[in-house]
């Protein structure tokens, strides 16, 4: 996965702070809220971007809670036709692990999820945190 900044022009629209896997419903929710997902008609598969967008914000959040340092960090922000989902985890000193080259049970599924869903996706790191991010297409 390359390293890479995310792409710029996004305007923040809100961040979520998880300490643990239990917050992952919430933030489920109120994603799927801010993204407006029950404004247009509800599409239940994997074409639909507030699906995928949902699906990859919980697969990272759940990768950084569980293989990063608390606390977790999303943020979702927004340009005029792309949405962003960038995921922080406090430990700026390991790199995210693809699924391809993982061994099993060992993580990196959200990784491959991101790069089969989402229009873009990269990671980079700040001397106190490690973030992943991908982006997808406002509908």
């Amino acid at each position: 996965m390359p390293v890479s900044r995310p792409p710029e022009g996004f305007t923040p629209v809100r961040e979520w702070a998880l300490a643990s896997t239990a917050q992952l419903r919430t933030l489920r929710h109120e994603l799927a809220g801010e993204i407006g997902a029950g404004s247009t008609v509800a599409r239940q598969d994997l074409e639909a971007t507030p699906d995928k967008l949902v699906l990859i914000a919980t697969e990272l959040a759940a990768n950084a809670l569980t293989h990063g340092l608390p606390p977790t960090i999303v943020t979702l922000s927004r340009s005029q036709d792309q949405w962003l989902i960038d995921v922080a985890d406090h430990d700026p000193e390991s790199e995210p692990v693809y699924a391809g080259a993982r061994i099993t049970g060992a993580g990196g599924l959200g990784l491959h999820l991101a790069r089969q869903l989402s229009l873009d996706v990269g990671w980079y790191s700040t001397e106190r945190t490690k973030n992943i991010w991908a982006t997808f297409a406002v509908w």
